[in-house]
């Protein structure tokens, strides 16, 4: 198959769907992953370069079984993009260990799970992994000790498969959004919250999905093919200015 393959995880909306449709059309085939099977099915109807896979990522056997169907489909696989993800925004002293775990299992089993399934198919082709963070897993904030955690974990997961999977040609970078102008953060972030987050940015203004598409669409492609374990903050400055706002603050 001449067109190289991109594995995307959350691709039913949001970073995940645009990501799939710029690697479309940069001329690429895309498996789209996703356990809203629903959703997944409608954005991927008429994108005629892209497979939808409806499977959970936190999930072992699925995991093994998507990355056969996949292969079985494609017969390779180029790019890992993990993307797929969970939030809760609670105060420490109110998240229960249950939505820690489900946090948890999402946002760090999943990208761990996916990536060690598919490690063997980009073997064969020295291929890359992005994984997807956050500012919030590169310094702490309010209301966010499962999600930031999460994301922490993800940054140094990614580390440790640079260092370990370069000796076959295998790239792992991560990228970690800032506020991204998204339906849903548009539908939950106050007048207030936005306001906060204007002035602390020194671009001052939310990103796009499509921004955050372009990074890792980057760091899958030939041209990023000497860049490996870095840690890609795509958040208009908002990480050198510094988190945990008091608008942000639930009291």
């Amino acid at each position: 198959m001449s067109k190289k393959i991109a594995l995307v995880t959350g691709a039913a909306r949001g970073i995940g769907l645009a990501t799939a449709k710029l690697f479309i059309a940069q001329g690429w085939n895309v498996a789209m992953i996703d356990r809203d099977g629903d959703e997944l099915q409608s954005a991927s109807a008429d994108l005629s370069d892209a497979k939808p896979f409806i499977f959970d990522v936190s999930i072992p056997e699925q995991v093994d079984q998507m990355i056969a169907d996949v292969l079985g489909a494609f017969g390779q696989i180029d790019a890992v993009v993990n993307n797929a993800g969970v939030a809760d925004f609670l105060p420490v002293e109110e998240t229960s260990f249950a939505t820690w775990r489900r946090i948890m299992e999402t946002n760090l089993d999943g990208v761990f799970l996916v990536s060690q399934a598919a490690i063997p198919a980009l073997k064969e082709t020295k291929g890359a992994i992005v994984n997807i963070g956050s500012i919030s897993g590169l310094r702490a904030s309010t209301l966010r000790v499962a999600y930031g955690t999460s994301k922490a974990a993800v940054i140094h997961m990614t580390k440790q498969q640079a260092a370990e999977l370069g000796e076959y040609g295998i790239r792992a970078n991560c990228v970690c959004p800032g506020p991204v102008k998204t339906k849903l953060a548009m539908a939950v972030h106050s007048p207030e919250i936005i306001s906060a987050y204007l002035d602390a940015m020194p671009l001052g203004r939310y990103g796009t999905e499509n921004e955050i598409a372009e990074v890792i669409h980057f760091l899958c492609s030939d041209k990023a093919s000497f860049v490996t374990g870095q840690i890609v903050a795509a958040d208009g400055g908002f990480e050198t200015t510094g988190v945990g706002l008091p608008a942000l603050r639930r009291k």
